[in-house]
């Protein structure tokens, strides 16, 4: 089945503007948005601690524009918005940067002059754009099941990785447009992802190293410290606790199962092991996830075909937001429980789940089988079980 990957974070989309220190100096971000008369045009500083709007503008019918801002000791990040269509722009100390596009696909398709790195960030987006429609195409499509849309999405968010490490943020580490390519994102998967990944952990600390040697004492330099370290140290914890897990899980398999006990959507306990008799789907999930709805929905023709003959599904949400678990699972025929410690918790770490969506099967001994990575054929593993 397709996955997210288990770190949920935001793609802001972010356009990264690029400043270097002058005290009392100014830098311009300039041009026109044709097509986009009245609306307002909003000019935001995406800063460590959020989304910030630094001004704003209703566009007048010929669509120009200008903002001006002071600038800074050390690269910092904004944007242009309209609604959700963003606009990857960059400055260069006082440089003046002209932006030209028009509404509604103005994040798609626009002109930038008088900056390099602000070209840059426009390759990037454009990059990542293309990669995002390459992961949609391949989830929506009828003809690739479940396991193979992972496994192609997974090889081309690595080749992508791969191609923006090497081309782009080893060349260039003190980039301001390296900085931006560490937080792109595919839906919710960030592609470097300093948390799960040794690899990722050094392309952050390449970039870190020479924003200290650039600009130093910077606030962003020092986040990107924070965050190599971070990293390094949960891939240790990680690997202890996946250790353990492992150890878990095989003496669970000597005694058949490790249990769970979390109450479902109606406020009952539901006990994993009472369902013994049955041949079990256990499924991770996250709600909130962007390929939620597609998957629920090929979970429900799994239980409709397979139900009756004595299949139960007992999916686990990791989501944070109870009230919105409830709205989402209300109508579902099958068990469905929160784990309130979400994607912390014990069960995640004992079932040694790497990344959600994951399901285990478990037959009718209570006795765990498979789980999803290691099934080529679904409908051939239940209907051998049942």
């Amino acid at each position: 089945m397709k996955k997210t990957n288990i770190l949920r974070t935001i793609f802001m989309g972010a356009a990264a503007v690029a400043l270097t220190a002058c005290n009392n100096k100014t830098f311009t971000v300039e041009g026109e948005i044709a097509n986009a008369t009245d609306s307002v045009l909003y000019f935001e500083n995406v800063a460590l601690d959020g989304i910030q709007t630094v001004d704003s503008v209703k566009l007048p019918q010929d669509g120009k524009f200008s903002f001006k801002g002071d600038a800074t000791d050390a690269p910092e990040f904004y944007r242009l918005r309209i609604h959700d269509q963003i606009i990857n722009v960059s400055i260069d100390s006082t440089e003046t940067v002209t932006v030209k596009s028009q509404y509604p696909n103005m994040a798609n398709n626009y002109k930038v002059e008088g900056s390099e790195q602000c070209k840059i960030i426009q390759e990037l987006a454009y990059k990542q754009i293309a990669l995002q429609h390459q992961a949609i195409a391949i989830q929506n499509s009828p003809d690739i099941s479940y396991q193979k849309g992972a496994d192609s999405i997974m090889a081309i968010v690595d080749k992508y990785r791969e191609e923006i490490k090497n081309n782009y943020i080893y060349k260039h580490p003190d980039y301001s447009s390296s900085y931006f390519a560490l937080f792109q994102a595919i839906g919710s998967q960030l592609v470097f992802n300093p948390r799960s990944s040794q690899d990722d952990i050094r392309v952050f600390a390449a970039v870190a190293t020479s924003w200290d040697s650039k600009y130093p004492d910077s606030e962003r330099g020092q986040n990107l410290h924070n965050i190599t370290i971070e990293g390094m140290n949960n891939i240790r914890y990680v690997r202890a606790q996946n250790q353990n897990a492992a150890s878990a899980l095989e003496r669970a398999e000597e005694s058949n199962l490790i249990d769970i006990k979390l109450t479902d959507n109606k406020g009952k306990e539901q006990n994993l092991k009472s369902l013994k008799g049955k041949v079990v789907m256990l499924d991770f999930h996250i709600f909130a996830s962007d390929i939620s709805t597609q998957r629920i929905m090929q979970m429900r023709e799994i239980y409709n075909k397979y139900h009756a003959q004595g299949l139960e599904i007992y999916q686990i949400s990791l989501d944070s937001d109870m009230h919105f678990w409830k709205t989402q699972t209300e109508a579902l025929p099958w068990i469905s429980v929160n784990d309130p410690d979400g994607i912390q918790s014990r069960n995640v770490l004992l079932y040694n789940v790497q990344s959600v969506p994951t399901f285990f099967l478990i037959n009718k001994n209570n006795e765990l089988v498979k789980r999803d990575a290691q099934i080529d054929d679904l409908d051939a593993t239940i209907k051998s079980l049942l």
